[in-house]
């Protein structure tokens, strides 16, 4: 089963301290869940684990292998992926041509397809022409047929409705499902808790909670008070 885990990381910005030495775990099959207020250190954080931007201490780890210091590209490599804020597509391919971009040599679009159905009758047509949510399933399936171990997702939900949001987080669910490890930033702490197995509430860079989804998800109340500054009980 697939571990991936962070010890002590500390990242900084403009030499800024942003994250402070936090410890997070992801396993295969579940889905770990990173909540906070805006400016917390979610996307910093995220952004160090995929080695877009350099830790300053701490160690990254995925089945033992250590990636702190490798380059965004051996990171995705070793079995890293990223679904970065934004829906970056390439607008004037299409969404199969999207596809085909990130797709690793013993893998076939199938299992693009399998998950979200959808972009099967899109796939002739050009990204920047799909809806919000077109687009966001074609980042999240661009990221899976590369076969990763590990998935980080940041704010898949923004700007998209309520009913593709929830079709989004059964698809990442199934992820999970299907033996990935996920690390799943979200704004919507209801809906991320619900399809999730282990959470994490981050704020000014520190981890003030540690533990699972369901009980935080039954007390909305002690998650206000750990984004106000509470630490947990």
């Amino acid at each position: 089963m697939t571990t991936f885990s962070i010890k002590g990381l500390q990242v900084d910005r403009a030499s800024i301290p942003v994250i402070r030495g936090i410890d997070v775990e992801a396993k295969g099959g579940e889905i770990s869940v990173l909540l906070g207020s805006n400016g917390a250190g979610k996307t910093t954080f995220l952004e160090s684990l995929s080695g877009i931007i350099p830790a300053r201490a701490g160690s990254i780890g995925l089945d033992g292998t250590e990636l702190t210091k490798l380059r965004a590209g051996a990171r995705a490599k070793a079995g890293l992926s990223h679904v970065e804020q934004g829906r970056t597509v390439f607008s004037e391919m299409t969404t199969e041509e999207n596809l085909k971009v990130a797709l690793h040599p013993d893998a076939d679009l199938k299992e693009a397809y399998d998950l979200f159905p959808e972009l099967l009758q899109r796939r002739d047509v050009k990204a920047g022409m799909l809806s919000g949510g077109e687009q966001q399933m074609v980042v999240i399936a661009r990221s899976i047929v590369n076969r990763p171990r590990v998935i980080l997702i940041d704010e898949m939900s923004s700007g998209l409705a309520p009913v593709i949001v929830n079709r989004l987080m059964r698809a990442v669910r199934q992820l999970a499902d299907d033996g990935m490890a996920v690390v799943l930033v979200e704004q919507f702490a209801a809906l991320a808790l619900a399809i999730g197995n282990r959470a994490y509430v981050l704020r000014r860079g520190q981890i003030v909670y540690d533990g699972g989804c369901e009980a935080l998800a039954r007390d909305p109340a002690h998650l206000h008070k750990l984004y106000l500054g509470a630490a947990a009980a």
